[in-house]
């Protein structure tokens, strides 16, 4: 039985006196879905010896013990004057806890807003700070080793703050720029291969924070980056250049969409803006932008500006002594005098022991005679892979339901010959289905191809907002069942009618499971075990190209169904 390795702490110089103490886990850390692709993680933090030694971005509580005992193996503790954090959560607070009881002498420098954050965090055991307010503030090492501070707030991390060091040239990103994997190279020296992986932490941690990323940007002009060492992944020596292109690209094709959503939140432990993320992953994906706002740094003029400018809301809150906390309220009442009654509202929230402040939103946008596009979403506690799963489902149902309104409004222009001719293209009439875990999901493909003789594999184009894609990254294990002709009609409709989000795709269907996990239809005529290889962005799709590790015939006579269409503009 193959054993996980255990996490470890890989330490390697990557500059003049500066070092990075790497701590890997090969294990997804649950809880989050920008760790989905289950590459594992690293937590990276940087050593900085001048004449004063400074620590930059303990990690998170996962890795207390083998990152301490590893820092200890470089330098004493009692030795460090400066531990410097990109930003606070309760999970970094863990480490920094213990670290601080080794090295009570070190000053914490931090922006603003984590220090207000630290003060409830650490209770008693306060230390001494240097907090940053402006971009030109900054700290001198000796050695040569001038630290420069330029916050970078967003709505997810509104204590955002990058440090570069004026004589090796390095920004330390911390958030930005990242990646979640975990292997051996310490650098991006195969920065094509990693570019994927790349996309999709931006996709789901950066993108509803679009306007925030190119503010933050703007703030390297003027900055030689020799490199980039992030909070997560490889140190950035090769790639820099091309890693904060894609950063500008990907943000302005998010701020370019046609329609908006304003999403307003606040966050007592990190649940609601979980809950917030999933939601936003959904909407981005499905080809609309969202504008987050956490509410607890928000000022009213900003709430209402955003408001004005959407095509709909979500407002998520946590519940706090049976009550919204402040900031919440006061964005609701924003939110009432600003919306138009035609806009599409949504509430969310998590709470421990009750959930009044959901019921407050709920009512209060009742009341004020909004309609609200799905059911409250309530989580307890901690969002379970399941209802992360499902919020991403429900936020891509309301970016599709803002869409439909707009098509609706829109005049209806007859197909040209170009389109018609497009429609003339056919294909298979497949299902793809796919198992992982709890997780289950199948759509219905026509645009699939045999591209590959050696190995034998396949095409099959994904539209960005199908529940399933997210399930279909390199590595991820589906199977293609092909229709009969004669037979296919229904399953044909039972797998293109809208599902709700989290429904059972398989409800009232017979299947079989085969040996990668994947259902297979009883009905189909033959069937393919596939594992995906890669994925290209092609417009609104993903064409996912998937090796083929297994098949069998079910039905040895009978013809494949072909799909005809009239238009290429539509399925």
């Amino acid at each position: 039985m193959a054993t996980t390795p255990p996490r470890d702490v890989q330490v390697l110089t990557i500059a003049a006196d500066t070092e990075v103490l790497r701590s890997r886990s090969w294990n997804r850390l649950r809880f989050e879905i920008e760790y989905a692709l289950e590459r594992g993680t690293t937590a990276n933090s940087y050593l900085i010896r001048g004449d004063r030694l400074a620590l930059i971005d303990p990690p998170g509580g996962s890795f207390t013990d083998a990152f301490l005992t590893s820092l200890a193996e470089q330098v004493d503790p009692t030795d460090l004057d400066y531990v410097v954090l990109g930003h606070i959560n309760p999970n970094r607070v863990e480490t920094l806890k213990v670290l601080l009881e080794k090295a009570p002498q070190a000053t914490v420098v931090c922006s603003n807003p984590a220090a207000k954050a630290l003060e409830d965090l650490l209770g008693n055991a306060q230390p001494a700070y240097q907090v940053i307010k402006g971009a030109e503030e900054t700290l001198d090492l000796g050695q040569g080793h001038q630290l420069r501070f330029l916050p970078v707030p967003t709505p997810r991390w509104p204590d955002g703050l990058w440090t570069y060091d004026d004589y090796t040239q390095v920004l330390f990103s911390d958030k930005f720029f990242g990646i979640h994997r975990c292997d051996n190279p310490v650098y991006d020296l195969n920065w094509g291969d990693l570019l994927e992986d790349r996309r999709y932490y931006f996709d789901c941690l950066m993108a509803p924070n679009a306007r925030q990323v190119t503010v933050a940007l703007e703030r390297l002009e003027g900055l030689t980056l020799r490199m980039v060492a992030p909070g997560h992944g490889p140190v950035i020596a090769y790639s820099s250049r091309e890693t904060v292109q894609s950063y500008r690209q990907w943000s302005q094709q998010q701020r370019g969409q046609e329609l908006s959503v304003t999403l307003i939140y606040a966050s007592a432990y990190g649940n609601t803006a979980t809950v917030a993320q999933s939601l936003a992953r959904g909407i981005t994906k499905a080809g609309v932008s969202v504008e987050s706002i956490n509410a607890e740094y928000a000022d009213p003029d900003e709430i209402k500006t955003a408001i004005e400018k959407s095509a709909g809301f979500l407002i998520g809150s946590p519940t706090l002594g049976g009550h919204a906390p402040t900031q919440i309220q006061t964005a609701l009442g924003v939110v009432l005098s600003t919306a138009s009654k035609n806009q599409l509202a949504g509430v969310f929230g998590s709470f421990g022991w009750s959930g009044e402040a959901i019921d407050l939103l709920e009512n209060k946008l009742k009341d004020g005679g909004y309609s609200l596009a799905f059911d409250p979403i309530r989580v307890k506690f901690k969002p379970t892979e399941v209802t992360l799963k499902y919020c991403e489902e429900v936020g891509t149902d309301f970016a599709q339901a803002l869409k439909k309104v707009k098509r609706a409004k829109a005049p209806r222009t007859p197909a040209t010959s170009v389109e018609q001719a497009v429609g003339r293209l056919v294909g298979s009439l497949c299902v793809v289905t796919t198992q992982r875990e709890e997780l289950s999901s199948a759509m219905l493909a026509s645009w699939v191809s045999q591209a590959t003789f050696t190995p034998p594999g396949l095409t099959v184009a994904v539209a960005k907002d199908r529940a399933i894609e997210s399930l279909l990254y390199p590595g991820s294990a589906f199977a293609l069942n092909i229709l009969k002709e004669g037979q296919h009609l229904g399953p044909m409709r039972h797998f293109l009618k809208p599902f709700a989000p989290g429904e059972d795709r398989f409800a009232d269907i017979e299947t079989d499971a085969a040996e990668n996990g994947s259902p297979v239809l009883k009905e189909a005529i033959a069937y393919l075990e596939c594992e995906v290889a890669n994925r290209m962005e092609c417009g609104d799709h993903w064409v996912v190209y998937a090796t083929v590790t297994a098949g069998q015939v079910l039905q040895a006579e009978g013809k494949t169904a072909v799909h005809h269409r009239k238009t290429g503009t539509h399925y």
